[in-house]
Protein backbone atom coordinates (compact mmCIF):
# COMPACT_ATOMS: atom_id res chain seq x y z
CA UNK A 1 0.00 0.00 0.00
CA UNK A 2 1.39 3.41 -0.90
CA UNK A 3 0.94 6.67 1.01
CA UNK A 4 -0.84 8.62 -1.71
CA UNK A 5 -3.52 9.79 0.75
CA UNK A 6 -1.12 10.48 3.62
CA UNK A 7 -1.17 13.67 5.69
CA UNK A 8 1.33 15.25 8.07
CA UNK A 9 0.18 17.40 11.00
CA UNK A 10 2.15 19.51 13.45
CA UNK A 11 1.30 21.19 16.74
CA UNK A 12 0.22 24.58 15.50
CA UNK A 13 -1.59 25.74 18.65
CA UNK A 14 -2.53 24.77 22.18
CA UNK A 15 -5.77 24.58 24.15
CA UNK A 16 -5.26 25.22 27.88
CA UNK A 17 -6.74 22.79 30.41
CA UNK A 18 -7.13 24.16 33.93
CA UNK A 19 -6.15 22.27 37.08
CA UNK A 20 -7.73 18.83 36.85
CA UNK A 21 -7.51 15.77 39.07
CA UNK A 22 -5.43 13.00 37.51
CA UNK A 23 -6.60 9.41 37.66
CA UNK A 24 -4.70 6.70 39.54
CA UNK A 25 -3.82 3.85 37.17
CA UNK A 26 -4.30 1.47 40.07
CA UNK A 27 -0.66 1.02 41.00
CA UNK A 28 -0.63 4.35 42.92
CA UNK A 29 2.46 5.32 40.92
CA UNK A 30 1.06 6.31 37.52
CA UNK A 31 -1.52 9.12 37.41
CA UNK A 32 -3.05 10.12 34.09
CA UNK A 33 -5.15 12.79 32.47
CA UNK A 34 -8.22 11.77 30.51
CA UNK A 35 -7.68 11.40 26.77
CA UNK A 36 -5.18 14.25 26.53
CA UNK A 37 -1.70 14.86 25.20
CA UNK A 38 0.49 17.40 26.98
CA UNK A 39 2.33 20.00 24.97
CA UNK A 40 6.07 20.29 25.55
CA UNK A 41 6.46 23.54 23.68
CA UNK A 42 8.41 26.13 25.65
CA UNK A 43 6.00 28.17 27.79
CA UNK A 44 3.19 25.64 27.42
CA UNK A 45 4.48 22.78 29.57
CA UNK A 46 2.31 20.97 32.11
CA UNK A 47 2.13 22.18 35.71
CA UNK A 48 1.78 19.28 38.18
CA UNK A 49 0.64 20.02 41.74
CA UNK A 50 -0.13 17.03 43.98
CA UNK A 51 -1.97 17.84 47.20
CA UNK A 52 0.43 18.40 50.07
CA UNK A 53 2.30 20.68 52.41
CA UNK A 54 4.55 23.30 50.79
CA UNK A 55 6.01 25.31 53.68
CA UNK A 56 5.60 25.71 57.43
CA UNK A 57 3.04 23.73 59.40
CA UNK A 58 5.24 22.63 62.32
CA UNK A 59 3.21 20.87 65.02
CA UNK A 60 4.34 21.33 68.61
CA UNK A 61 3.11 20.89 72.16
CA UNK A 62 0.75 23.73 73.07
CA UNK A 63 2.57 26.84 74.26
CA UNK A 64 -0.21 27.29 76.80
CA UNK A 65 0.93 24.09 78.55
CA UNK A 66 -2.65 22.85 78.65
CA UNK A 67 -3.18 19.08 78.61
CA UNK A 68 -3.94 17.27 75.33
CA UNK A 69 -3.39 20.27 73.07
CA UNK A 70 -1.01 21.04 70.19
CA UNK A 71 -0.18 24.17 68.22
CA UNK A 72 0.03 24.17 64.44
CA UNK A 73 2.17 26.85 62.78
CA UNK A 74 0.98 28.82 59.77
CA UNK A 75 1.59 27.05 56.50
CA UNK A 76 1.10 26.98 52.78
CA UNK A 77 -0.07 23.90 50.94
CA UNK A 78 -1.42 22.81 47.59
CA UNK A 79 -5.09 21.89 47.56
CA UNK A 80 -6.72 20.97 44.25
CA UNK A 81 -3.76 22.54 42.47
CA UNK A 82 -4.03 25.88 44.27
CA UNK A 83 -1.36 27.24 46.62
CA UNK A 84 -3.35 27.87 49.80
CA UNK A 85 -2.34 29.79 52.92
CA UNK A 86 -3.55 28.43 56.27
CA UNK A 87 -3.38 30.46 59.47
CA UNK A 88 -1.72 29.13 62.61
CA UNK A 89 -4.01 27.18 64.93
CA UNK A 90 -3.25 27.25 68.67
CA UNK A 91 -4.60 24.77 71.20
CA UNK A 92 -5.92 22.11 68.83
CA UNK A 93 -7.40 19.29 70.90
CA UNK A 94 -6.02 15.75 70.68
CA UNK A 95 -8.27 12.96 71.94
CA UNK A 96 -6.77 10.24 74.17
CA UNK A 97 -7.84 6.61 74.26
CA UNK A 98 -10.65 5.57 76.57
CA UNK A 99 -9.79 2.98 79.25
CA UNK A 100 -9.10 0.13 79.14
CA UNK A 101 -7.44 1.12 75.81
CA UNK A 102 -4.22 3.07 76.15
CA UNK A 103 -2.91 3.89 72.67
CA UNK A 104 -4.31 6.30 70.13
CA UNK A 105 -2.89 7.93 66.99
CA UNK A 106 -4.40 11.15 65.65
CA UNK A 107 -3.64 12.92 62.38
CA UNK A 108 -3.20 16.67 62.19
CA UNK A 109 -4.69 17.57 58.84
CA UNK A 110 -5.64 20.43 56.56
CA UNK A 111 -9.12 20.05 55.14
CA UNK A 112 -10.03 20.57 51.50
CA UNK A 113 -11.38 23.97 52.64
CA UNK A 114 -7.97 24.97 54.04
CA UNK A 115 -8.60 24.60 57.78
CA UNK A 116 -6.72 22.71 60.49
CA UNK A 117 -8.61 19.60 61.64
CA UNK A 118 -7.67 16.75 63.97
CA UNK A 119 -8.74 13.28 62.81
CA UNK A 120 -8.67 10.71 65.61
CA UNK A 121 -7.67 7.10 65.09
CA UNK A 122 -9.09 3.98 66.73
CA UNK A 123 -8.27 3.16 70.36
CA UNK A 124 -5.85 0.29 70.91
CA UNK A 125 -3.55 -1.35 73.42
CA UNK A 126 -0.47 -0.88 71.21
CA UNK A 127 0.57 1.24 68.27
CA UNK A 128 0.03 -0.02 64.73
CA UNK A 129 1.40 1.23 61.42
CA UNK A 130 -1.75 0.07 59.62
CA UNK A 131 -4.23 2.77 58.73
CA UNK A 132 -7.59 2.49 60.52
CA UNK A 133 -6.32 -0.37 62.70
CA UNK A 134 -6.57 -0.19 66.50
CA UNK A 135 -3.75 2.06 67.67
CA UNK A 136 -2.94 3.02 64.08
CA UNK A 137 -3.27 6.29 62.20
CA UNK A 138 -6.71 7.05 60.79
CA UNK A 139 -7.73 7.24 57.17
CA UNK A 140 -8.13 10.96 56.54
CA UNK A 141 -10.82 12.48 54.29
CA UNK A 142 -10.24 12.56 50.54
CA UNK A 143 -9.07 16.05 49.61
CA UNK A 144 -7.37 16.64 52.97
CA UNK A 145 -3.62 16.48 53.57
CA UNK A 146 -1.78 15.12 56.59
CA UNK A 147 0.69 17.45 58.33
CA UNK A 148 1.72 15.26 61.29
CA UNK A 149 0.66 12.48 63.61
CA UNK A 150 0.33 12.57 67.39
CA UNK A 151 0.84 9.19 69.06
CA UNK A 152 -0.26 8.86 72.67
CA UNK A 153 0.34 5.73 74.78
CA UNK A 154 -1.58 6.76 77.89
CA UNK A 155 -5.24 7.46 78.53
CA UNK A 156 -4.36 9.88 81.33
CA UNK A 157 -4.61 13.59 80.52
CA UNK A 158 -1.23 15.31 80.26
CA UNK A 159 0.67 17.87 78.28
CA UNK A 160 1.73 16.41 74.96
CA UNK A 161 5.48 15.82 74.65
CA UNK A 162 7.58 16.64 71.59
CA UNK A 163 8.50 12.94 71.34
CA UNK A 164 4.82 12.13 70.78
CA UNK A 165 4.63 14.23 67.60
CA UNK A 166 5.77 12.62 64.33
CA UNK A 167 6.35 14.41 61.04
CA UNK A 168 8.49 12.19 58.80
CA UNK A 169 7.83 13.12 55.18
CA UNK A 170 6.11 10.33 53.31
CA UNK A 171 5.04 8.52 56.48
CA UNK A 172 3.39 11.11 58.73
CA UNK A 173 3.48 14.20 56.52
CA UNK A 174 2.17 14.59 52.97
CA UNK A 175 4.29 17.06 51.02
CA UNK A 176 3.26 18.21 47.57
CA UNK A 177 6.74 17.51 46.13
CA UNK A 178 7.28 14.05 47.63
CA UNK A 179 7.77 11.53 46.20
CA UNK A 180 9.28 13.04 43.07
CA UNK A 181 7.79 12.25 39.68
CA UNK A 182 8.52 12.12 35.98
CA UNK A 183 6.12 13.50 33.40
CA UNK A 184 4.86 11.21 30.65
CA UNK A 185 3.42 13.17 27.73
CA UNK A 186 1.91 10.08 26.12
CA UNK A 187 1.24 6.52 27.24
CA UNK A 188 0.49 3.51 25.10
CA UNK A 189 -0.88 0.07 25.72
CA UNK A 190 -1.12 -2.51 22.94
CA UNK A 191 -0.82 0.24 20.33
CA UNK A 192 -3.86 2.11 21.58
CA UNK A 193 -3.19 5.76 22.36
CA UNK A 194 -3.15 6.30 26.07
CA UNK A 195 -3.07 9.56 27.92
CA UNK A 196 -0.48 11.86 29.43
CA UNK A 197 0.37 11.94 33.11
CA UNK A 198 3.13 11.33 35.64
CA UNK A 199 4.95 8.42 37.24
CA UNK A 200 5.95 8.85 40.89
CA UNK A 201 9.29 7.47 42.07
CA UNK A 202 7.42 5.25 44.53
CA UNK A 203 3.82 4.30 45.25
CA UNK A 204 1.76 6.83 47.19
CA UNK A 205 0.52 5.58 50.57
CA UNK A 206 -3.15 4.72 50.81
CA UNK A 207 -3.85 7.14 53.62
CA UNK A 208 -7.27 8.51 52.68
CA UNK A 209 -10.84 7.32 53.14
CA UNK A 210 -11.50 4.32 50.93
CA UNK A 211 -7.79 3.39 51.11
CA UNK A 212 -6.85 5.75 48.29
CA UNK A 213 -3.78 7.98 47.90
CA UNK A 214 -3.65 11.75 48.02
CA UNK A 215 -5.16 13.71 45.14
CA UNK A 216 -2.88 14.71 42.27
CA UNK A 217 -3.70 17.72 40.07
CA UNK A 218 -2.22 19.15 36.90
CA UNK A 219 -2.89 21.81 34.31
CA UNK A 220 -1.57 21.51 30.78
CA UNK A 221 -1.95 22.63 27.21
CA UNK A 222 -3.40 20.15 24.76
CA UNK A 223 -1.85 20.40 21.29
CA UNK A 224 -4.02 21.53 18.38
CA UNK A 225 -2.91 19.81 15.20
CA UNK A 226 -2.59 21.76 11.96
CA UNK A 227 -2.11 20.05 8.61
CA UNK A 228 1.08 20.72 6.68
CA UNK A 229 -0.57 21.86 3.42
CA UNK A 230 1.82 20.00 1.13
CA UNK A 231 4.30 17.44 2.40
CA UNK A 232 6.13 14.27 1.39
CA UNK A 233 8.52 11.62 2.65
CA UNK A 234 7.62 11.37 6.33
CA UNK A 235 10.09 9.29 8.35
CA UNK A 236 9.15 8.61 11.99
CA UNK A 237 11.81 8.71 14.72
CA UNK A 238 12.43 5.08 15.57
CA UNK A 239 14.68 2.93 17.69
CA UNK A 240 17.56 1.18 15.99
CA UNK A 241 19.90 -1.39 17.44
CA UNK A 242 23.54 -2.16 16.90
CA UNK A 243 25.87 -4.91 18.03
CA UNK A 244 29.49 -4.65 19.04
CA UNK A 245 31.71 -7.57 19.87
CA UNK A 246 34.90 -8.30 21.72
CA UNK A 247 37.15 -11.27 21.22
CA UNK A 248 37.90 -13.10 24.45
CA UNK A 249 39.58 -16.44 25.06
CA UNK A 250 37.84 -19.20 23.10
CA UNK A 251 34.84 -17.09 22.01
CA UNK A 252 33.42 -13.74 20.98
CA UNK A 253 31.35 -11.71 23.44
CA UNK A 254 28.70 -9.37 22.01
CA UNK A 255 26.77 -6.43 23.42
CA UNK A 256 23.72 -4.66 22.02
CA UNK A 257 23.04 -0.93 22.21
CA UNK A 258 19.99 1.05 21.11
CA UNK A 259 19.54 4.56 19.82
CA UNK A 260 16.65 6.74 18.61
CA UNK A 261 17.03 8.31 15.19
CA UNK A 262 15.67 11.63 13.94
CA UNK A 263 12.32 11.83 12.24
CA UNK A 264 11.90 13.90 9.10
CA UNK A 265 9.57 15.10 6.36
CA UNK A 266 9.66 17.60 3.54
CA UNK A 267 7.22 20.53 3.45
CA UNK A 268 6.52 22.40 0.24
CA UNK A 269 6.23 26.10 1.06
CA UNK A 270 4.40 29.10 -0.36
CA UNK A 271 7.25 31.56 -0.20
CA UNK A 272 9.56 30.09 2.42
CA UNK A 273 9.25 33.19 4.59
CA UNK A 274 5.67 33.65 5.80
CA UNK A 275 4.57 29.98 6.01
CA UNK A 276 3.05 29.22 9.40
CA UNK A 277 5.20 26.19 10.12
CA UNK A 278 8.32 28.35 9.94
CA UNK A 279 7.17 30.17 13.07
CA UNK A 280 7.53 26.89 14.99
CA UNK A 281 11.17 26.35 14.05
CA UNK A 282 13.31 25.09 16.96
CA UNK A 283 10.24 24.42 19.11
CA UNK A 284 9.47 21.06 20.73
CA UNK A 285 6.18 19.96 19.20
CA UNK A 286 3.88 17.04 18.56
CA UNK A 287 3.68 15.60 15.05
CA UNK A 288 1.08 13.28 13.62
CA UNK A 289 1.30 11.21 10.44
CA UNK A 290 -1.83 9.67 8.94
CA UNK A 291 -0.87 7.08 6.35
CA UNK A 292 -4.36 7.08 4.82
CA UNK A 293 -6.65 10.03 5.53
CA UNK A 294 -9.67 7.73 5.10
CA UNK A 295 -8.57 5.40 7.90
CA UNK A 296 -8.00 5.59 11.66
CA UNK A 297 -4.39 4.45 12.29
CA UNK A 298 -1.69 7.06 12.64
CA UNK A 299 1.81 7.64 14.01
CA UNK A 300 2.50 10.25 16.65
CA UNK A 301 5.80 11.62 17.91
CA UNK A 302 7.26 14.54 19.77
CA UNK A 303 10.52 16.36 19.13
CA UNK A 304 12.31 19.59 18.35
CA UNK A 305 11.54 20.90 14.88
CA UNK A 306 14.52 21.72 12.71
CA UNK A 307 14.08 23.39 9.32
CA UNK A 308 16.45 23.74 6.39
CA UNK A 309 15.01 25.72 3.44
CA UNK A 310 15.92 25.65 -0.22
CA UNK A 311 14.84 28.20 -2.82
CA UNK A 312 15.41 26.62 -6.25
CA UNK A 313 14.98 28.81 -9.33
CA UNK A 314 12.75 26.39 -11.24
CA UNK A 315 11.09 24.26 -8.57
CA UNK A 316 9.01 24.48 -5.36
CA UNK A 317 10.42 26.27 -2.36
CA UNK A 318 10.69 23.62 0.31
CA UNK A 319 11.82 22.88 3.84
CA UNK A 320 13.61 19.75 4.93
CA UNK A 321 12.11 19.29 8.40
CA UNK A 322 13.71 17.19 11.13
CA UNK A 323 12.12 15.97 14.36
CA UNK A 324 14.68 15.39 17.13
CA UNK A 325 12.92 13.27 19.77
CA UNK A 326 13.46 12.05 23.29
CA UNK A 327 11.37 8.94 22.61
CA UNK A 328 10.52 6.89 19.54
CA UNK A 329 7.29 7.40 17.61
CA UNK A 330 4.17 5.52 18.63
CA UNK A 331 1.79 3.69 16.30
CA UNK A 332 -1.88 4.18 17.17
CA UNK A 333 -4.46 1.88 15.66
CA UNK A 334 -7.57 2.94 17.59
Amino acid sequence: MNSENAEVYYEGGQTPVQMTALTDDGDHISFNSSGSLWSKKSGFEADVKPNGLANGGAVSAAASGTNNLVDVAALTCYLAGVLTSVNAAADSAITRATAPATHKTSSVTITAAGAVAIVAGTDGTAFSETRAAAGGPPLIPVGSIEVAQVRLSSNTAAAIAAAEIFDTIGTHTERWDYPTWEEKEVRTDIRVLGVAGIDFASALPLSHTGAVPKAVYASWNEPDFVKVPESVDFVPPETSHSTSSKQIYSKTKASVSSSIGQGSFTALLKDGISDNILGEKNETLWFKFVQDSNKTPYIICNGKLGISRTFPAGDDTQAACTVSPEEAAVEVIS
